[in-house]
């Protein structure tokens, strides 16, 4: 059987790009889809109902009809899965090179991550650093249930998607060992031109500067009573009313984790957004009150309990709650790695031109006015 051969495909005086961000209708390759409350509470009766699995994961996966496999995301970077475990119950635990966040949506329970123990419950939110050990259980008295959001969808398609289950060992190399034989060199990179053109020795490449990435946690009772806050800012208000669960380790790429962000929002009754787009995409997951979206000109209802695909990239949407009682949502955008990419082309106002986000100045709010 002969080796597999490239595609030749030929891009002569072909346009520089498949279309201008005037053009683009991404709604159409990959369309908002929203995941029902009644669907999620079936799915979790009838994982409840399951014999107990030996590795203790009862799950199912939320997947777009669009998403390839593998890449099997409900938005193309970004997977989605829905975790039940019963009073007293644990999961055999996993390590793994995707980075997670888990948003607990029914009970509560305890998570083991790397060297810390997490307690949280219902709309708790807390990440999985890369490649640590983690578990979770059911501590109390009630069904746990969380939603899972991770970059495995990117890293399936990129064909490195890793996961050990039950592993032996820490997977962390002591500091004193080194794999070549040899002995730590410190090299420095220098600057070859005025303009900061540089050159890194592989000694660098190979060993770069160690950041630790800790397992953080945002108890709801805590993220709600500041949230709450933003209720003040009145009718008048441009913004959005949320804060992002920010891990400092992400710097100014603003990430949960460093491919995306969790924010939580509070829309109170009558707030209509502004339409507005960007490159990044958006998944909602809605645990009270109720609205609307609108995307590239339809209207989508939505309801507490449902979890929606509310802003494919660079679709214009906009959000809106209904009079009566606030909306709270957790919204997961992969920001953080399009910010890193410079690819983050960002629209807050449609009558003004784009810009990329992290490289150039960005957007203001009214608040000081307000």
């Amino acid at each position: 059987m002969s080796d597999p051969q490239p595609v030749l495909v030929d891009l002569t005086d072909a346009p520089a790009a498949p279309c201008a961000p005037q053009q683009a209708k991404p709604a159409r390759d990959w369309p908002p889809v929203i995941i029902h409350g009644e669907t999620i509470d079936r799915e979790i009766e009838r994982l409840a109902d399951l014999p107990r699995p030996a590795n203790g994961r009862r799950r199912v996966m939320f997947v777009h009809p669009a998403a390839p496999d593998p890449g099997r995301g409900l938005t193309p970077g970004v997977q989605v899965t829905l975790d039940v475990l019963l009073p007293g119950e644990e999961t055999v635990p996993v390590r793994r090179n995707a980075t997670e966040v888990n948003f607990c949506i029914r009970g509560g329970g305890t998570a083991w991550v790397g060297d810390r123990r997490l307690e949280f419950g219902r709309y708790d939110a807390w990440n999985h650093p890369s490649w640590q050990i983690c578990r979770q259980a059911n501590t109390g008295r009630e069904l746990q249930a969380r939603l899972t959001y991770s970059n495995a969808a990117l890293l399936e398609m990129m064909r490195v998607n890793m996961v050990e289950e039950d592993p032996r060992d820490d997977g962390v190399a002591e500091a004193s060992e080194d794999a070549g034989g040899g002995s730590r060199v410190a090299l420095e990179t220098f600057t070859i031109g005025e303009d900061g053109a540089a050159l890194m020795p592989y000694e660098t490449l190979i060993s770069p500067p160690c950041v630790p990435s800790a397992a953080l946690h945002w108890p709801w009772t805590t993220v709600k009573e500041n949230l709450d806050r933003l209720e003040a800012l009145g009718s008048d208000y441009v913004g959005r009313r949320l804060y992002l669960l920010f891990n400092p380790r992400t710097d100014r790429f603003n990430g949960t984790t460093p491919n995306f962000f969790a924010t939580l929002t509070i829309r109170p009754g009558g707030i209509v957004d502004k339409p507005h787009r960007h490159v990044s995409s958006a998944i909602n997951y809605y645990f009270h009150g109720a609205g609307y979206s609108r995307v590239e000109g339809k209207r989508y209802e939505w309801k507490a309990g449902d979890l929606m695909v509310s802003a494919p990239g660079w679709a214009v949407h906009n959000h809106a709650s209904y009079e009566g009682d606030p909306v709270y949502e957790l919204t997961i955008q992969d920001q953080p790695l399009n910010i890193y990419m410079e690819s983050l082309l960002w629209q807050e106002d449609l009558s003004l031109p784009a810009r990329i986000l992290g490289s150039q100045e960005g957007f203001a709010t009214n608040r000081r006015g307000v």
